[in-house]
């Protein structure tokens, strides 16, 4: 619903308070803070409209206000289609994310813990597919007992896994040359559809390290299906300040729920979203690198919790990601 800029004003200037204080608004408080040309009598019959409107309600007859969800939920949409990054008060995120290496997996075991860490709320990171990401080369790395590291260049950066593989460093390094050779500027996704093909015209070059590409075949499928999640609880004390217990306890709970995390953090389009239930609040954003959506990261707490600053926590974060060059 559209409000007039005096609603709008008022609303938003209570939540902000709200969420700082934690204390019921009244009109004296919005008189004292809006710095609004009208008389508290002007300023009662704005807040019983707003109450009316179902974007504030009265725990007590002779109280003041307190948002609803509903409210929660104006505020959020009106602050995001408004939403700036700080450039001061967050440039040690933005410091934190250019230093970083390209290494995909470390940067979306790193990001939970920065953005939790810049905005002292438990955060989650979700990893999308891997198929979609165009390979420059491959890296078979032996380890002991019978596991290899495996490193697979991309435009976006390096997606690195250790598998249980058995090979000699020769069949490491013969199958790492024959599928840099064979699917450099493929997606991850062409050559597990397609390396099969490769094999029957292929099969005298293929021999002596067959077990080795059937295995990493494999273990790539694995992993493009599983859903990585890295969840970092930094912030979970700050819950705890929280004037609602139960909402508190609730938001704590989720945290050990693997595929309601999952599904809170998925991210639908390319923008920084809010969702505020009576069950608390999520704001989540999607993470891309060059052009690919490379997880989704979400922002759990309760409904008095700091948006702005987590708005620009998420806009920095998802920017400075924007610009990361692969090797």
């Amino acid at each position: 619903m559209k409000l007039s800029e005096r609603k709008n004003q008022i609303l938003c200037m209570a939540i902000e308070e709200y969420i700082k204080d934690c204390a019921p608004i009244t009109s004296g408080l919005v008189k004292d803070k809006a710095k609004l040309d009208c008389s508290t009598a002007t300023l009662r019959n704005e807040l019983n409209a707003l109450e009316a409107m179902g974007y504030l309600k009265q725990l007590h007859t002779s109280g003041g206000r307190i948002p609803t969800v509903q409210g929660y939920r104006y505020y959020v949409e009106n602050l995001l289609a408004n939403s700036s990054a700080s450039n001061g008060e967050l440039e040690e995120v933005k410091a934190l994310i250019s230093s970083r290496t390209t290494s995909l997996t470390e940067i979306v075991s790193g990001i939970a813990k920065i953005i939790s860490q810049a905005t002292s709320y438990p955060t989650v990171v979700v990893m999308n597919g891997i198929e979609n990401f165009v390979l420059s080369e491959f890296k078979i790395i032996p380890m002991l007992s019978e596991k290899v590291m495996v490193l697979i260049g991309t435009k976006s950066g390096y997606i690195s896994e250790e598998m249980n593989i058995k090979a000699s460093p020769k069949e490491c390094e013969d199958a790492s040359n024959y599928l840099t050779k064979n699917f450099k500027g493929e997606t991850i996704g062409f050559m597990m559809d397609n390396i099969f093909q490769f094999e029957e015209g292929m099969k005298s070059e293929i021999e002596a390290f067959q077990n080795v590409v059937n295995s990493l075949i494999d273990g790539l499928k694995k992993l493009n299906h599983s859903r990585l999640i890295d969840v970092h609880r930094e912030g979970s004390a700050k819950l705890l300040d929280n004037k609602d217990v139960d909402e508190a306890k609730r938001v704590l709970n989720v945290l050990d729920d693997e595929q309601k995390l999952a599904d809170i953090a998925k991210v639908e389009g390319e923008k920084i979203e809010a969702v505020v239930s009576d069950e608390g609040a999520v704001m989540k954003a999607p993470i891309c690198v060059n052009g690919n959506q490379l997880a989704s990261i979400g922002v759990l707490g309760p409904q008095r919790m700091d948006y702005a600053g987590i708005a620009s926590a998420l806009k920095i974060v998802i920017d400075s990601l924007k610009d990361l060059k692969g090797e």
